[in-house]
This record gives structure tokens, C-alpha cells and sequence, in this order.
């Protein structure tokens, strides 16, 4: 920025990143470390000061710290495919470098509200019509038109500043989107801290606008909530790893799904493929049943329509992959079948036992069986490492968790493939190990993770943690019973147990490793 304001030959200046992407925001990685010079926010106050213009050419995904910087230049330009935002609040804070102040100052504050409070990402086109980028660039194209734009520009005053424009809004609005979103923010210290920011914006001079974004972000940053979203956030990504199995492992191809079983399960799971553009074919036993599956998904699909989640045309391309069916041998060219019938372990063996015959020799056969042994539904197969639970939570069109169940036999690349298709239909996967109830469940009949840790069932504390936050209810913003546990102490809950003791099944035991953390100290989740 230097050098632009004094070099007389350069009337205009162009942000632009190589790689995949914009700049994408803060390493949270970094985040209880040192600060390093240069600070972002003076970094972006010298931008917005410049005498120069200076045009933000954006692809990929420009978020938090990096939606900052945008919202400091002059002018934005953006490919289609990037998105931006500000979804700091998924870590328990606030955009700190000024994208409470700037924000609701260029796009309005009820736009400002969604992606502040509520965290949601826009893509391009969303961008360019609330005015959040002032033009959209050719994919692949995006640096020339960038340069164009800022030669266009270059003698263009006054320059464009965030900071300085004003922004109005009825105060009504604040409470009304509270009101709206009470079920989510309830409990989460946050959205409240975010909302306060914006209307700052409303009612302050920029600069005091920032007092009030710094004295807010700094009681979120040293707050339990922040540090337990936090952890929650590398929890799922940990969650994804699978300890034992090389790198190298190539999954399978997925190209279509096959679902048995066109009751409440069967059809949820059928639309998360479906939403994520994979064929699926569905079988039922007969045409009553099945036509009542088809109703279902179609009355679900509709209703997402109607609330604004999805376009109709989304609605027509997801039933248009869908095709229903009373046959099973038509699921013989699927690449993965899921098994969505009844809790009853004869009539899984049966259709496992079909399957076996009718599907080709490289799919992938799962059970959705959310506590009978895999291990003995793979038995009655002749490829039992094709062979993989897949505990869907219900409704499994809406809950993001996705238990993976790894049987005695499951090849490596079986595993790796449903660890890779949960990310595709966005969900949240842990590999839990074959037990009566798994994980969430055995938990719930247990009530101890570290028993589930020393039994072996789950590879890690934070699988424990992701599966009650994803499946159970758990608050995010305690982290999970693991997280909690080692934030109280061990001593406590072990002291809490003890005091109880005469209410307990005279069988309960506390966990050898609980009670050594309790006597001697000690983390689960570090």
C-alpha cells in the first residue's frame, strides 16, 4: 500500500490471491499464540485509506478475515463460483477486523444479520445483488477483468469507502430476528454479541462502532463458549480421520445409490443422495408402501420449497433421479446399497442374503441398524469386507450425524469410501467400532465415554463428543461430555457419581480411566 500511494505512474491497485482460493480467514490453529505484526485491522484501514482505488478480485471462498479485506477495498469483483462471509459465530465470535461495522454498511442490516449472526455464507451472484460485490468476473478470467476494472476506475472519486457511508434500519427488525432465530441462539452467548455489534453500526460513528466490535469480541474470545466451539470445530475434522488405515487407500467410485426400504428412514436417507445430485434407486415390497415412501420425499422436497431452502427447479432435478421400485434385482448395477428395513435381525440377514446375489461384485452393502452386530449381518454374505454399517440419525434427511460402523471384516477401502460419501451429502461421520448400540447409544445405556474409550469402540474422546453434539443435543457450546468432563475435572464428576451412589444399579462401575484422571490428573480430549 506504500508503494501504491507513492508511485505517481500507478493510479489504481488489484487484491487478487494465487491458489484456490481468496483469503479464507484467521488460522484458528493460531488462535491463545501471540499476535504478529501486521494486524489486520490496521492492515485493512490503510486499504480503505488509500487515495488510490483498489479493487478486491475474488475467487474460492472469502471468509471472515478475508471478506474483511474485501469490505476494505474500494471495489469487488468475484467468478461465480466463490463465495463470501463472515462465519465467525461457528467459532463462538465475532468478525474482529471491522465486518460488523463495514458490513451492515454496504449490503443493509438485515442481509448483515444473516451472515453475521447466523454465519451464512453467499455465493457470487447472492453477493452482487444485495451489493456486496459491485461485478462478476468469467471463471478463469478473473485477474484481467479485475485489472480492467481498476484501470476503468482509476480516476473515478470519491472513492467508495465502507466506513464512511451510514446505514438506517427500524430497530424492530433487531428483535423481530432474535425473535425468529430463538431456538437457535438459545443458550450461545454469540448471536447476542454479533446482534449488539450491528446495531452499533447503526446508531454509532464508525469508530465507535469498533469499540464496541473489539469490546465484544474480546469477552467472546476469553470466553468457555468460544473455546469449546472451537474444539468442537477440529473435533469433526478429527472425527474424519481414520487412524489405521494408509493414506493411499483409494475409495470406491460412487455413481448411484440403492436404498430397501422406503419407510421414514429409508426415504430420508434417499434424499440426502438425491440432494447431492446421485441417483438412487429405491425398493419397497410392494407398490402401497412404495408409492407412500415416493409421497413422503415429494411433501418433504415441497415443503424445503416453500420455506425458501430450495428452488422447485431443485425439487424437480432431485425426484427426477429417483427411481422407485418394487424389484430388487434392479438394485444390481448400484455402487452402494443401503440396507433401511425393520430392527430385526432375521429380516436383515434375509435381505443381506439377497443382496449378496443380485449386487455387483464391487458394491458396497451397508445396514442402517443402529445396535444389532454388523458383524453378524455380514456372516450370511460371501464378501463380508464389502460390508459396513451406516447409522443414519432420524430424521436422517435433517440430522447431520452419520455413525459409521466398522465390522471385524470391512475392507479398508469400504471404510474410506463412506467416510468420503458422508462428506458429500454433508454429513458428519464417525467410524465407531461393532457393539451393541455403538457409540451414541451404548452411551446412553452406559453413561460413560471413558468406558467406550477403554472398550475400544471409538477411536478418540472428541468422536465421543461429536457424535452427542451432532446426534443427542449435546451444546455445542460446552463441547461435548468429554470436553465438559475435563472442564469441571474428572474429580468432580467422579465426586458427583459418588454422591449418588444409592440411586445406581448396584452394577455401575466408574471407568478405571475416569477414576485414574480423578486421582491423578489428566485430560481426554488433549
Amino acid at each position: 500500500m506504500d508503494e501504491l500511494a507513492s508511485d505517481p505512474d500507478v493510479k489504481s491497485a488489484v487484491i487478487i490471491c494465487e491458489g484456490r482460493t481468496f483469503f479464507a480467514g484467521a488460522d484458528i490453529t493460531e488462535f491463545g499464540k501471540p499476535f504478529i505484526d501486521p494486524l489486520l485491522i490496521p492492515v485493512i484501514d490503510k486499504i480503505e485509506a488509500s487515495e488510490k482505488p483498489v479493487v478486491a478480485a475474488i475467487h474460492g471462498t472469502a471468509l471472515g478475515g478475508g471478506c474483511e479485506v474485501a469490505l476494505g477495498c474500494n471495489y469487488r469483483i468475484a467468478v461465480p463460483s466463490a463465495q463470501l462471509g463472515l462465519p465467525e459465530i461457528q467459532l463462538g465470535l465475532l468478525p474482529g477486523a471491522g465486518g460488523t461495522q463495514r458490513l451492515p454498511r454496504v449490503v443493509g442490516v438485515e442481509a448483515a444479520l444473516e451472515m453475521v449472526a447466523l454465519g451464512q455464507p453467499v455465493t457470487a451472484a447472492q453477493a452482487k445483488k444485495m451489493g456486496l460485490i459491485d461485478r462478476l468476473a468469467e471463471e478463469g478470467r478473473l485477474l484481467g477483468e479485475a485489472i480492467a476494472m481498476a484501470s476503468e476506475l482509476a480516476d473515478a472519486r470519491p472513492l467508495p469507502r465502507a466506513s464512511e457511508k451510514s446505514v438506517d434500519a427500524d430497530p424492530a427488525i433487531f428483535d423481530s430476528f432474535e425473535k425468529a432465530n430463538a431456538r437457535k441462539f438459545k443458550g450461545f452467548d454469540a448471536p447476542g454479541a454479533n446482534i449488539r455489534c450491528i446495531e452499533a453500526a447503526i446508531a454509532l460513528p464508525f469508530a465507535e462502532g469498533m469499540k464496541v466490535e473489539a469490546e465484544e469480541f474480546k469477552k467472546l474470545f476469553s470466553g468457555s463458549q468460544a473455546a469449546a466451539q472451537q474444539y468442537m470445530f477440529f473435533a469433526q475434522r478429527r472425527a474424519a480421520k481414520i487412524d489405521d488405515i494408509p493414506r493411499e487407500t483409494k475409495p470406491r467410485e460412487v455413481r448411484s445409490v440403492g436404498v430397501v426400504g422406503a419407510g421414514t428412514m429409508g426415504v430420508g436417507i434417499a434424499m440426502n443422495f438425491l440432494s447431492a445430485g446421485i441417483p438412487v434407486t429405491l425398493v419397497e415390497v410392494n407398490e402401497g408402501a412404495l408409492g407412500r415412501g415416493v409421497g413422503v420425499m415429494r411433501k418433504n422436497y415441497n415443503a424445503s420449497a416453500a420455506r425458501g431452502r430450495i428452488t422447485p427447479e431443485a425439487v424437480e432435478h432431485a425426484m427426477g433421479l429417483l427411481m422407485p421400485t418394487v424389484q430388487m434385482d434392479d438394485l444390481s448395477d448400484c455402487d452402494l446399497i443401503i440396507e433401511a428395513v425393520f430392527e430385526q435381525m432375521e429380516i436383515k440377514k434375509q435381505i443381506f442374503a439377497t443382496l449378496d446375489t443380485i449386487a455387483k461384485p464391487d458394491a458396497i452393502l451397508a445396514t442402517n441398524t443402529s445396535y444389532l452386530n454388523v458383524d453378524e449381518i455380514a456372516a450370511v454374505t460371501s464378501r463380508p469386507g464389502d460390508v459396513v454399517g451406516m447409522h443414519f440419525f432420524s430424521p436422517a434427511n435433517v440430522m447431520k450425524l452419520l455413525e459409521v460402523v466398522r465390522g471385524e471384516k470391512t475392507a479398508d477401502d469400504v471404510l474410506a469410501t463412506v467416510m468420503g460419501i458422508a462428506k458429500t451429502i454433508k454429513k458428519v461421520a464417525v467410524v465407531a467400532g461393532v457393539c451393541f448400540g455403538f457409540i451414541g447409544n451404548r452411551m446412553l445405556r452406559q453413561r460413560q465415554g471413558a468406558l467406550i474409550l477403554e472398550q475400544g469402540i471409538a477411536q478418540r474422546a472428541s468422536d465421543i463428543d461429536v457424535i452427542w453434539v451432532f446426534g443427542y443435543g449435546w451444546p455445542a457450546y460446552r463441547g461435548g461430555p468429554m470436553f465438559w468432563t475435563d472442564m469441571v475435572s474428572a474429580k468432580t464428576i467422579v465426586e458427583g457419581i459418588e454422591a449418588y451412589r444409592d440411586k445406581l444399579d448396584p452394577e455401575f462401575h466408574i471407568a478405571r480411566t475416569l477414576k485414574e484422571k480423578a486421582d491423578n490428573g489428566g485430560s481426554f480430549i488433549t
